[in-house]
């Protein structure tokens, strides 16, 4: 009997192999169960550049008047943002921009070779002729005419054309409208907070107050859209229809030229003529805007808050030309219908600025809830000071903008409560950058751009 049970090596080995097999096997698994499951792991998402199975990036050029930016983002397949390296886009910039080489188009298409080239090493190579690339120029572009941006455009294009490795399309290569930059925008914001893919109704509203131009954009249901009034040829568009994160909306939004914070100085000080009541006490200058110069004298009165308001309201044209439509904000322009999307507003740019300079919101902090009353009192308080007391009494302010503080304050107050008809008790956002898991993103439209070339089916 212990002879029989006994045999050479092999046979053991090929007698006992499920057990020999299965040790080690359950060893591997358990080790496995037990790292995946450990706190603290490193979740597939947060790991720098993803590893998830469906991963899109796109690449969007911001020409600004100052400089050329590149960025890339990297999303995976809920269209959730991942991360590239430490950071969630890749952001590169340098100077000077496109505009700055108006007489060589070529060597201006090749001063984004550097930009072009960093954002291509971050993309893995089998995803590059996947990946979209966007060229947006902005007020330098503009300004050039219409015929030396094309020659600048056209050779970026060819450039992408023939030296990327990208994706490309001619007309991803363009002068962006204020429009564009305001639908922009609005996606970047309530991407951002979480309000994309759900209805209409849960989104918010943007204002945005650059320098040239103010744009409001906001959701609006299909059936106002309907109502949207015809516009003249080569004019845009009141509604623009939207598929984002697997919803459709049609989004109003409009661009008042000539009513940014900067633009708005200029229009104001033609009302006030040689003396204005929006300029601080004791100031006599002049102001230069748009390759023009204007008056910027004080009232020997000092500024007053309730006759700037008066040139403001005039410089908004508010009820002119009357109202063709169910509803107007200011210049006859149709609002949109108002609606549920419009109720929660996020307000952009230089309100946040003026705000945090005049001290009535944190400027440590890139979000404030605010009441446009509160822009009210705020000017009310710089419009009764000197310019040397309104310089010791908001250091944060610039010394050329010093001159201006009250007009600038006044205007802003003006443009949402007697322009855009916003409640002034009605709480909005101002925002800066917007909080996104334990980050915080610019709230700016190359983010809005990159969503929605990705969405596009």
């Amino acid at each position: 009997m212990r002879r029989a049970r006994q045999g050479t090596i092999p046979d053991m080995i090929q007698r006992y192999r499920g057990i020999v097999l299965a040790v080690p096997l359950f060893l591997v698994c358990s080790i496995l169960f037990v790292v995946t499951r450990a706190p603290g792991s490193i979740s597939r998402k947060a790991i720098p550049g993803g590893f998830a199975g469906s991963r899109s990036y796109a690449v969007i050029f911001d020409a600004g008047s100052s400089g050329s930016r590149v960025h890339v983002f990297c999303f995976d397949k809920n269209l959730d943002l991942l991360h590239i390296g430490k950071n969630l886009e890749l952001f590169e910039q340098i100077k000077p921009g496109l505009s700055a080489y108006a007489k060589d188009p070529q060597q201006a298409a090749d001063s984004l070779i550097p930009l072009l080239e960093k954002a291509e090493s971050v993309i893995p190579e089998g995803l590059r002729r996947k990946t979209p690339v966007r060229v947006g120029a902005t007020a330098g572009l503009r300004a050039l005419g219409a015929e030396a941006s094309e020659q600048i455009l056209q050779a970026v294009r060819e450039l992408l054309q023939h030296k990327s490795s990208l994706k490309f399309q001619s007309d991803w290569v363009t002068v962006l409208d204020g429009t564009q930059e305001g639908a922009y925008q609005w996606i970047t914001i309530n991407y951002l907070s979480g309000r994309l893919g759900k209805s209409y109704a849960d989104t918010v509203g943007v204002v945005d107050l650059g320098g040239g131009s103010v744009q409001m954009a906001y959701a609006i249901s299909e059936e106002d859209a309907k109502k949207a009034p015809k516009v003249s040829d080569g004019e845009d568009s009141y509604v623009q229809k939207l598929f984002l994160k697997g919803s459709h909306y049609y989004l109003y939004v409009h661009s008042y030229l000539h009513y940014g914070l900067l633009a708005a100085r200029a229009e104001i000080l033609k009302i006030s003529g040689d003396v204005s009541n929006c300029i601080s006490g004791g100031y006599h200058g002049s102001y230069e805007y748009g390759g023009k110069t204007y008056k910027a004298s004080a009232s020997p009165s000092g500024a007053s808050f309730s006759q700037c308001r008066d040139d403001a309201v005039k410089a908004l044209r508010v009820g002119e030309p009357a109202c063709a439509h169910m509803k107007c904000t200011f210049q006859g322009i149709w609002n949109g219908g108002g609606g549920a999307g419009q109720q929660n507003l996020f307000v952009a740019s230089f309100f946040f600025d003026r705000a945090s300079e005049a001290g009535f919101i944190d400027p440590n902090k890139p979000v404030a809830k605010v009441k446009p009353a509160e822009f009210e009192e705020a000017a009310k308080r710089a419009c009764q000071l000197s310019i040397d007391d309104t310089k010791a009494a908001y250091p944060r302010v610039a010394t050329e903008n010093l001159p201006y503080l009250c007009m600038d304050l006044v205007y802003q107050y003006a443009l949402l409560v007697d322009g855009f008809a916003v409640d002034p008790s009605l709480e909005i956002t101002l925002v800066k950058q917007v909080p996104y898991g334990d980050s915080f993103v610019e709230a700016a439209w190359p983010l809005g751009s990159a969503i929605e070339v990705v969405s596009s089916p």
